[in-house]
């Protein structure tokens, strides 16, 4: 495979049957859209694939049709965190869009319709968003998951601006090399899935598209990742990776469904013990230590998420049977409350990206507060299960 560098965003990969042309972009830049149009109108590949999925083309294309969505629904389905974390991604994204004065993922809009207009085929070659961020949510440990809630929230109410010129550097190899070789120190495993896997996954679809002469409208952070897979698909076409594995959903490892039954069962056996041992007045002070902590950091959370009244009780009363191995958490109990309580209406469907961007407007929104208690509620129920749990154990001790 002969490697050719066009420029510092285009790259000319040349194999047997065909070229591939790899055009790497900032999703947010203007002048990345207005290359995307050049290149097709003049070059006129013989085929256009892009670096999104079905659900974020129809998205880009069509809006987000939050007006089905059903904030308890979701809830009951056990989709919350990623609801959350899809919608500070898309906010985030929307946000530096609004600073340099384009619309997030428009180069590759672009892309499809200037593909059209010249009858040039195209094709999404994306991995479903969906699945990209379970896997990396399952993939990662606990302490992954934490650095990864920090700096999604992080990045949510950051009031850092991205001039034209920060932009641009997005596309610097340089630059890019240095920013994936942070995030693999900070995030390893978010690192391999968001980009690693993805490069895969991209780089079989684009080699196995039909044609002789193939433009890639991509991310510039791919770039480079594609063009080692490619090479490898290219001098060994009867190892094509199965992609196909990329997109199923680790199951949870077998000591991580061992712990949510064994928590419970100690603590009810701490439970019997003190019974035994003590009589009623020692199971009753186990039993009131489980339900005051369990009780107090759920409630608090769906305090400080400023909850219905109601909401607030249902996380704290639910908190410690909930935490009792009950396949159901107190925050999506509270959280369904709220949403039943306090409907969303019209103008929180239309205005949730743009309050997504401020703590206020998150406050403000029915369906992100309904969120925020559900994160608030089920994180003071998990810390209150651990501080509860270590409580008993001192008491048991101490007797």
């Amino acid at each position: 495979m002969k490697i050719t560098e066009i420029s510092n965003t285009q790259t000319q990969l040349t194999l047997k049957d065909k070229v591939i042309t790899l055009l790497g972009t900032a999703h947010i830049s203007q002048e990345s859209t207005n290359e995307v149009k050049a290149f097709i109108s003049d070059k006129k590949p013989d085929a256009v694939c892009v670096e999104l999925d079905e659900g974020r083309y129809k998205t880009i294309s069509e809006g987000q049709n939050w007006e089905q969505m059903n904030i308890a629904k979701i809830l009951r389905q056990k989709k919350g965190f990623l609801l959350i974390a899809n919608l500070i991604l898309s906010s985030f994204q929307k946000r530096m869009g609004i600073d340099v004065g384009t619309k997030p993922g428009q180069e590759m809009i672009s892309a499809i319709e200037c593909a059209k207009e010249n009858n040039i085929p195209f094709t999404l070659c994306d991995r479903n968003v969906h699945i990209t961020l379970r896997r990396a949510w399952a993939n990662s440990s606990f302490m992954g998951k934490s650095k990864l809630l920090s700096a999604l929230f992080g990045s949510l109410f950051s009031k850092e601006d991205l001039s034209k010129e920060d932009l641009e550097k997005l596309k610097e190899k340089t630059a890019l090399s240095a920013m994936l070789d942070e995030l693999a120190q900070y995030l390893p495993t978010v690192k391999k899935v968001l980009i690693d896997e993805r490069d895969q996954y991209l780089a079989t679809n684009i080699f196995n598209t039909p044609g002789k002469n193939i433009l890639a409208v991509v991310g510039a952070g791919h770039v480079k990742g594609l063009i080692s897979h490619i090479e490898l698909l290219s001098e060994n076409q009867s190892s094509a990776q199965n992609i196909e594995e990329l997109c199923t959903i680790p199951k949870r490892k077998w000591w991580s469904k061992a712990l949510h039954l064994v928590i419970p069962a100690l603590i009810i056996g701490a439970f019997c013990y003190g019974w035994i041992a003590f009589g009623f007045k020692g199971f009753a002070q186990l039993s009131a230590t489980w339900i005051f902590w369990n009780s107090l950091l759920s409630g608090l959370g769906a305090l400080i998420a400023l909850g219905n009244p109601l909401s607030i009780l249902v996380a704290a009363l639910s908190a410690p049977i909930t935490s009792l191995g009950i396949p159901i958490s107190s925050g999506i109990l509270a959280g369904i409350t709220e949403s039943l309580i306090r409907k969303p209406k019209v103008q929180d469907v239309t205005n949730i990206s743009q309050d997504m961007q401020t703590v206020k407007g998150v406050y403000k929104n029915r369906i992100t507060r309904a969120l925020l208690l559900f994160f608030l509620a089920t994180l003071g129920s998990a810390i209150g299960t651990w501080v509860a749990s270590a409580n008993i154990a001192i008491n048991l001790f101490a007797k």
